[in-house]
């Protein structure tokens, strides 16, 4: 394939998925909100995720589109963020339903980012996507919206999936560099009752899946994004604790979560949610994962 093209590249995320198909593909085109030029072999491109514009000329000699747009959920929820975590997410979304809807050489592929938060805190039931419940709350309810407009658009020439995303590991950024953080400063014991589960993925997973969705024609719809073994937030920490040869670990306490998350400006339901995900579709496409065991992952990351 030829041309890809990544709304929300410049993330963490979009980056590390900008780089990783570099070799893949010849044109590489990022939707940002900065100016347009030519950088590190990628053309960015000025939109605004929200209007059409001069943008939309890509999207007619697209093979791929990823998009990866959201304001970042690591925040207080407040009136204004909420509003902004809602509005990013379903205006991107929307407006690419949109061109590709009405596009003559619409894109093959279209991934766009979702959430494994979708689904209810669960602690001993796993969720796969044919079986998963639905929670509720603010963070599911983003969830639903941005996957509702993303299947709302008409676009019968582009394959479509919603990559269920659960917390991508990897020692550049992310949710694992603030984790060490605690673990070496001596708060490396249980988060809140520690028997929540943590459903992970490292990123090169994350980007090998990419990559075996784009190939196969077969998967579409909703695709969960995670490691074939979740693991409690006790037994997370307790591996990071090994890795690090830290022997013990202070734990934090319900309490003390929602007081430090005040101090941060971000919520504790990034650590206290049990997400108990289950990749169903990707292995039973044939899809194998390197790092399959939280052990394997930590100790190629630290």
């Amino acid at each position: 394939m030829k041309k890809l093209i990544i709304a929300g590249g410049s993330g963490f995320l979009g980056k590390a998925i900008a780089a990783y198909f570099t070799s893949k593909f010849t044109d590489i085109v990022i939707l940002t909100r900065g100016a347009t030029e030519t950088k590190n072999g990628f053309r960015y491109v000025t939109w605004d995720g929200k209007t059409l514009g001069t943008w939309q000329e890509e999207l007619t000699s697209c093979d791929v589109l990823i998009n990866m747009v959201g304001r970042s959920v690591d925040c207080r929820y407040t009136p204004e963020n909420k509003k902004l975590i809602m509005d990013s997410r379903v205006d991107a979304t929307k407006i690419l339903g949109e061109v590709i809807s009405k596009s003559k050489h619409a894109p093959k592929v279209w991934i766009n980012a979702s959430t494994a938060t979708i689904y209810r805190h669960a602690l001993n039931q796993q969720m796969t996507e044919a079986t998963g419940e639905i929670g509720t709350g603010f963070s599911v309810a983003v969830a639903k919206a941005w996957e509702e407009v993303f299947y709302a658009s008409t676009t019968p020439n582009t394959r479509k999936v919603a990559l269920r995303t659960s917390i991508v590991l990897a020692n550049n950024g992310g949710a694992l560099v603030p984790i060490l953080k605690l673990a070496k400063m001596g708060f490396g014991g249980k988060q809140g009752d520690g028997n929540q589960q943590f459903s992970w993925i490292h990123i090169n997973d994350f980007l090998e899946s990419i990559n075996f969705i784009m190939e196969n024609t077969r998967l579409q719809g909703p695709i969960n994004s995670a490691a074939p073994e979740p693991i409690t937030n006790s037994f997370l920490m307790k591996t990071i604790r090994k890795e690090l040869k830290i022997p013990f670990g202070i734990p934090l306490p319900k309490f003390l979560l929602e007081f430090g998350a005040r101090l941060i400006k971000t919520e504790t339901e990034l650590i206290l949610k049990s997400r108990n995900v289950i990749p169903t579709k990707l292995t039973n496409a044939g899809f194998t994962f390197q790092f399959s065991t939280i052990q394997s992952a930590l100790k190629d990351l630290i």
